[in-house]
């Protein structure tokens, strides 16, 4: 009986373990922490990935945490191309912003729609707090070497139509922008961690 019972259970245990193995994958991307932006014009949440560009989302998650994107807007509105905020505020005054991450383009993620990248300048390793959504698929921003590309770190995994509606506001010239400022502002009014 006792070996029987010995038996049931190691079949029992093998058969959890086969169950959690199959699991993995799925728990995996259960686990990716994921963002609610709350803005003038709805909501969207994106997932991001620690596992792809850990520096790129140590660094995001940080500026959610300490509230930075609350009351910053999307500055920067190419219909055909992408959605860019996280860096002003409304009367576009620029916050404050902690030192740059590397560049972490190179990661197998691309700049397809929906996509999350941040925004840097020239320099490869310049990126701060300012992040775009890809609005179509953008092929010329993924890394072709290891020091060039736009490091895609998220994707939008709910509140599309949202992105939709910013990317279809009115633009023209505001604060320091010549062109592409979206002419009434769009409020980031918060972003929260929320998984």
């Amino acid at each position: 009986m006792t070996m029987q019972w010995n038996t049931l259970n190691r079949r029992a245990a093998l058969s959890a373990l086969a169950v959690l193995a199959l699991a993995g994958p799925v728990m995996a991307s259960d686990a990716a922490p994921q963002v609610k932006f709350e803005t003038s014009l709805g909501n969207f949440v994106v997932e991001v990935y620690p596992d792809k560009a850990p520096k790129t989302v140590e660094n995001f998650l940080l500026y959610v945490k300490t509230k930075h994107y609350d009351g910053t807007i999307f500055h920067r509105v190419i219909p055909n191309f992408m959605v860019q905020g996280g860096g002003y505020t409304a009367k576009y005054d620029q916050k404050i912003m902690r030192p740059p991450v590397v560049l972490e383009a190179n990661n197998g993620l691309k700049n397809d729609m929906g996509s999350v990248a941040m925004a840097r300048t020239n320099e490869p390793n310049s990126a701060t707090a300012q992040f775009f959504v890809n609005v179509k698929d953008n092929a010329a921003l993924n890394a072709k070497g290891p020091s060039d590309g736009y490091t895609v770190f998220g994707r939008v995994v709910s509140g599309m139509e949202t992105i939709n509606k910013i990317r279809d506001v009115p633009t023209g010239s505001g604060g320091p922008f010549q062109t592409d400022a979206p002419k009434t502002p769009v409020l980031i009014n918060s972003a929260t961690l929320v998984k």
